[in-house]
C-alpha cells in the first residue's frame, strides 16, 4: 500500500530529487572527484566507509532541506547504515521530511542493439521488500542508450515497465530510467524512437500504477512534456547524464514542469578537504540552481 501523503508529497511539492546512489562500481570515480585517491583504501569496506561518509556529510548539511528537496537516492549500502542513531530512510524522512528512494538495478549487461538492458534482479521481492522495512518510498532502475535502434530501445522500454509494476505491486513507486547517452550523433532520433515506445507501454499500463519517469535531457524543449499529461506519471524527472551543472541546468529550464535529479551536476564542487563552512557554501549554490531550474 503505498502512502498516500508521501505521494502527494512527491506528485506536488516543488524542489528535486538528489541522486546520491553511485554504485560500487562508480564508487571509486566519485570518491575521486572529490578528492579521495585510490590509495587512500584498501578493501570494499573501508571504501564503502568513505562514500558513506561523504554521502552522510550531504545529507546532514543544514542546506540540504525540504525546502529545495524533495527526494534522495540512495544506495543499499546507505540504505542499512545509521545517522545520527537512524536508519538513512527514517533520517530522511523523519529528520528532514525528504523521501528516501532505492537504487535496485544490479548494472547493465554488455551492449546489445544500441543499447545495454539491465541485469536480471533474482531477488528483487526480497530486496523490495527489504526496502520497505527501511520506509524506503520507491526505486530507481537505470538502462542505457547508445543508439537510436527501434528494436533496442523498445526492449529497453519493455524491460523498464515490467520492472516497474512488479515493484509498484511489492509497494513501493518505482522511477523508470532509460538513460540516453547526450554524446550519441542519432541522439534527437533516440528521443523519438523512446517517446513513442514510453507512449505505447502507458496506453497499456493500468490508471492505479504510479511511476517516476527519469530521461535525459532532451534534445528538443519539452520534448517529453505530453508524458505528464498521463495519470500513471508522478512526476517527470530529468537526469543530468555528464552535463556540466551550468549546461544542465540551462537545458533543465528549457523543460517546463520536468524537475532534476542530479548526480555529478549536483557532486561537482563539493571536495573533502574543504571546511564545514566551504562545504555548505558549495552545496547551497549548487541546491540553489538547481532547485531554480526545476521550479520553471
Amino acid at each position: 500500500m503505498i502512502d498516500e501523503k508521501k505521494l502527494e508529497r512527491m506528485s506536488s511539492g516543488e524542489g528535486f530529487i538528489a541522486a546520491l546512489d553511485q554504485s560500487g562500481g562508480r564508487t571509486p570515480s566519485t570518491l575521486r572527484d572529490y578528492g579521495i585517491p585510490d590509495s587512500t583504501y584498501h578493501s570494499k569496506e573501508e571504501m564503502y566507509d568513505l562514500i558513506h561518509d561523504m554521502r552522510k556529510r550531504i545529507l546532514m548539511s543544514p542546506e540540504f532541506t525540504s525546502h529545495h528537496i524533495l527526494g534522495a537516492i540512495i544506495f543499499e549500502d546507505t540504505m542499512k547504515r545509521q545517522i545520527e542513531g537512524l536508519y538513512t530512510a527514517d533520517y530522511l524522512w523523519q529528520k528532514k521530511h525528504i523521501l528516501p528512494f532505492l537504487s535496485i538495478d544490479e548494472g547493465l549487461l554488455p551492449e546489445e542493439n544500441g543499447v545495454q538492458l539491465m541485469k536480471d534482479i533474482p531477488n528483487l521481492e526480497e530486496k523490495v521488500l527489504d526496502a520497505k522495512e527501511h520506509h524506503v518510498f520507491g526505486t530507481k532502475q537505470r538502462s542505457f542508450i547508445h543508439h537510436a535502434n527501434e528494436e533496442g530501445i523498445k526492449a529497453v522500454v519493455a524491460q523498464q515497465f515490467e520492472l516497474a509494476k512488479k515493484v509498484f505491486h511489492l509497494g513501493l513507486v518505482p522511477t523508470i530510467e532509460p538513460e540516453i547517452d547526450i554524446h550519441a550523433k542519432d541522439k534527437a532520433q533516440a528521443e523519438e524512437i523512446l517517446k513513442k515506445a514510453i507512449i505505447a507501454e502507458l496506453n497499456v499500463l493500468p490508471k492505479e500504477v504510479k511511476i517516476l519517469l527519469k530521461l535525459s535531457l532532451p534534445s528538443k524543449p519539452d520534448y517529453y512534456r505530453e508524458l505528464m499529461d498521463y495519470e500513471q506519471v508522478v512526476r517527470l524527472v530529468a537526469l543530468s547524464g555528464g552535463f556540466s551543472r551550468t549546461e544542465a541546468d540551462q537545458k533543465l529550464a528549457e523543460n517546463h514542469g520536468m524537475i532534476a535529479s542530479f548526480s555529478r551536476a549536483l557532486l561537482e564542487d563539493l571536495s573533502y578537504q574543504e571546511t564545514d563552512f566551504e562545504f555548505d557554501l558549495y552545496l547551497h549554490q549548487a541546491i540553489d540552481q538547481i532547485d531554480e531550474a526545476s521550479r520553471i
